[in-house]
């Protein structure tokens, strides 16, 4: 049986982080995986997705080049090229993934483990002796009752990655992060998006202003929604809705958000999706992080990003959290030259401030999840109105905004 200072049950973010951290201050680390190494984030996430929606945003973009005086001869995408693109950037960065945490020095075992005891872990025919088990098994998409996967026409995200034609029509259930995302994906590509939401607003955990202005671009881009709404039911693949519509599209997308799946297993320590708090890959890896090197994080400073054109962003307090004593100010993207000259000006920064420092920032602007880091540190190190404008912001720049914005506070 071999020993070894740590068994880390997960590939993921949490997982490969934990084992670089750990292995990088001494400590003999074996992790398992009984899949491919990188979790939902790469596999089935967070780069599969990015690399679809760049391609359907280039494709997007080629109607309006002619604005530019640019002429192009046709107006056609290869959908298994960009599959194969897609699929291609994982393995690189799949690739490239391994051979860091390897030459880290972590023993990394593809094969499905299991908790014998607090000091063993089984997997295959084998048994690995530790001193501390480290569960990070991350996530699987949520079901709702009603629509439960079937894998055919009521998909999850992880189904569609693996669609070999795009469909003519999609319904998508939620207005998260991950039903936003798709529904850019498909609404470039030229596919028929209907998003039903059951809260007020579509984007229910950001501020009220983002969620009403990306229901102005929605509608622009000619993707309908209901919101205050939910599935009354499905037969012979048609959906009627709780407010009387009739929909018959290819197929539905369930995006509920994602559950720890944690195999039935329980531990002390469990990071990530597993340990089913904020389900992103970036504090995932700052649990990592504070567990291996002692660097603690604020949870309430996770900053939150959604990718496509325009991107969306926020960190910190929002103005329902506000009381008397906060500031809410707002920069309209159109008074940046650099928006204009990307014809990207639909958009806005958002900080809300107290006792002369930046306590919570929403930004819906090219560039956006570039952006939020500026105000994240400035909230962080509760850094001074005055002191953010002592800074000189470049320009043309969309980072100048912040800049501008400040001056605007009194």
């Amino acid at each position: 049986m071999e020993n070894f200072d740590f068994g880390i049950i997960g590939g993921g973010p949490a997982g490969y982080s934990a084992g670089m951290f750990l292995a990088k201050q001494g400590k003999s680390v074996v992790l398992f995986e009984k899949d491919c190494l990188g979790g939902t984030c790469l596999n089935r996430g967070c780069i599969p997705t990015k690399s679809l929606l760049h391609s359907s945003q280039l494709f997007a973009e080629t109607k309006k080049l002619e604005e530019f005086g640019i002429k192009v001869s046709t107006e056609e995408f290869d959908f298994s090229k960009i599959i194969e693109k897609k699929d291609k950037t994982v393995e690189k960065i799949r690739k490239s993934l391994e051979l860091a945490v390897k030459n880290s020095g972590v023993k990394i075992i593809y094969n499905e483990a299991c908790i014998k005891n607090n000091t063993t872990i089984l997997a295959g025919d084998n048994e690995y002796n530790v001193d501390k088990i480290i569960l990070a098994t991350g996530s699987r998409p949520r079901q709702i009752k009603g629509l439960e996967f079937d894998n055919e026409f009521t998909l999850n995200s992880d189904d569609l990655l693996k669609l070999k034609k795009l469909p003519k029509s999609i319904l998508i259930v939620g207005s998260g992060a991950i039903g936003i995302e798709w529904a850019r994906i498909f609404s470039n590509f030229g596919v028929e998006v209907t998003i039903v939401e059951l809260a007020e607003h579509l984007i229910p955990l950001a501020d009220i202003d983002i969620s009403k202005r990306i229901e102005r671009i929605l509608k622009q881009k000619k993707i309908t929604f209901f919101l205050k709404t939910s599935i009354e039911k499905i037969e012979n693949k048609i959906v009627t809705l709780s407010n009387g519509e009739i929909i018959t599209p290819d197929f539905v997308l369930v995006a509920a958000g994602r559950e720890a799946y944690t195999q039935n297993m329980e531990c002390e320590c469990t990071l990530g999706d597993a340990c089913n708090q904020i389900q992103l890959a970036h504090f995932a890896i700052s649990q990592a992080k504070a567990l291996a090197l002692g660097l603690p994080f604020n949870k309430d400073l996770v900053p939150s990003i959604i990718y496509g054109e325009p991107e969306i962003a926020w960190v910190g307090i929002q103005e329902k959290d506000c009381d008397e004593n906060c500031k809410s100010t707002l920069l309209p993207i159109t008074a940046l030259g650099k928006s204009w000259c990307d014809d990207s000006t639909d958009g806005f920064i958002k900080v809300i401030t107290k006792d002369d420092k930046i306590c919570g920032a929403s930004i819906i602007s090219k560039e956006a999840s570039s952006l939020i880091h500026i105000l994240l540190v400035a909230i962080k190190e509760k850094l001074s109105i005055d002191e953010m404008k002592s800074i000189c912001f470049a320009h043309p720049t969309y980072a100048e905004g912040i800049f501008d914005i400040l001056m605007n506070i009194k």
